[in-house]
């Protein structure tokens, strides 16, 4: 159910986020009394109704669109932001994927007998209810709903407010398609406000949500890490590198950084730092920045780094010390210049944020050096950062990438959406 906050009056009771939150832990068996085959027909019956919602989703998005470029949001994150005709397709055989994949429920993880003569089973489970907070992702709302369904949870879905628009009417679509097949809408929840109280409420609702996922800059997750009273999945901004080591090709280090840094800078898996070995600085650099610099790309660097582009005739700014920690989702970049794999992997342990990381190299040692000692949920040799998705790791569409080394990290499908009970048969035994 859509909750609209704007009339109700706090002192006399719930907010918007409670409400929601409450509807869903009502609701929330259902999924699992469907049994696998009735959860894929819940999901493929959601990505149905939004295929036919495409035109409304369509003027929605198109609102929030105007909006944002009337606020003159960054083009990249306005690209996050579209939807259009071919992303709405896009989304729902992403959700029709889902529907299709395996159940990640009733999984038997470990079992025996136990001396007492009580088999001992344990089994996957729904958590029960998953609170989303999220930015300007409305693909998000999809993905979340499938996932979820898929895993026999509800959902709580609190978008940002730049998308407001287009994630209400995906939702409204979804709950209609759950509605075709007599299932109970109110497993899928919207909180129809953008204000940070919204955020604040679910983050407290310890006892009716059991898992919070916030998706969004360092700044939102940060918040929800520090002040949820919910178990929060902290998931990845993406201070991203590639590190061309000294005995990196030309061809190869410019088409990885070029895709790393360009194809869609408004993600997480886009490369933001870029560090080369000292030794082969003045090769590999010059080509790099001359393609970065004709795709747009700002540069900034180190002394050493600037000396190279100066002297290439390509425009660099110094870094700052901040520079070396931030995630730009822009078409910016820094660039480093070190004294080999050991500086390399100790600047990215120092200023990553635990995501994803690259090196380029012909040196074996060199790379396992670097796979060994970065600290990161994917570490790459020769292969492009944006390969961090759900989708190209076979897990399908994803819900997050945990960036957090407890339970789950890296790209987070259905499956870890799930925890594990035991189940006990005996014939009788007590405990003497």
């Amino acid at each position: 159910m859509v909750f609209d906050d704007s009339t109700a009056s706090t002192a006399e009771k719930p907010s918007a986020a409670i409400l929601c939150a409450t509807r869903a832990r009502e609701a929330k068996d259902v999924l699992v009394a469907l049994g696998a085959a009735g959860r894929s027909r819940a999901i493929q019956a959601c990505a149905e109704a939004i295929r036919r919602a495409q035109d409304a989703i369509s003027a929605a998005n198109e609102q929030d669109m105007k909006a944002a470029q009337a606020a003159f949001m960054a083009l990249p994150l306005q690209d996050r932001l579209r939807l259009g005709a071919d992303r709405i397709q896009a989304l729902c055989a992403s959700m029709e994927e889902v529907a299709a994949a395996d159940d990640p429920l009733d999984q038997v993880v470990g079992g025996r007998r136990l001396p007492s003569g009580v088999a001992m089973e344990q089994v996957t489970v729904p958590l029960g209810v998953v609170a989303m907070i999220y930015e300007a992702r409305p693909n998000v709302t999809g993905d979340a709903i499938a996932l979820c369904l898929r895993s026999g949870n509800a959902c709580v879905l609190r978008s940002g407010s730049a998308a407001i628009n287009t994630c209400r009417a995906i939702v409204e679509a979804a709950r209609q398609g759950l509605e075709n097949v007599k299932v109970d809408p109110n497993v899928i929840q919207f909180v129809d406000s953008g204000d940070r109280q919204s955020s604040v409420d679910l983050m407290h609702a310890a006892g009716l949500v059991d898992l919070l996922i916030p998706r969004g800059g360092a700044s939102l997750i940060h918040t929800c890490v520090q002040e949820s009273m919910v178990p929060t999945i902290e998931t990845g901004t993406g201070n991203c590198h590639i590190y061309l080591e000294r005995t990196a090709s030309v061809s190869m280090a410019t088409s990885i950084v070029l895709n790393a840094k360009c194809s869609r800078p408004g993600v997480c898996n886009t490369a933001e730092s870029l560090l080369v070995d000292r030794e082969a600085a003045t090769l590999l650099l010059p080509p790099v920045l001359a393609v970065l610099h004709e795709q747009g790309v700002e540069l900034v660097g180190d002394a050493r780094a600037c000396a190279v582009a100066e002297a290439s005739g390509i425009p660099m700014e110094a870094a700052t010390a901040d520079d070396w920690g931030t995630e730009y989702l822009d078409l910016k970049m820094s660039v480093k210049v070190v004294q080999g794999v050991s500086e390399a992997v100790a600047h990215i342990n120092r200023y990553g944020t635990g995501h994803s990381e690259c090196i380029v190299t012909n040196d074996y040692e060199a790379s396992q050096v670097f796979l060994t000692q970065v600290d990161a949920a994917c570490v790459y040799v020769n292969a492009s950062t944006r390969f961090t998705d759900g989708g190209m790791f076979g897990l399908g569409t994803e819900i997050g990438i945990s960036t957090q080394k407890i339970g789950v990290r890296g790209p987070m499908g259905a499956s870890a959406l799930t925890t594990t009970k035991y189940l006990l048969r005996g014939t009788g035994q007590v405990r003497l």
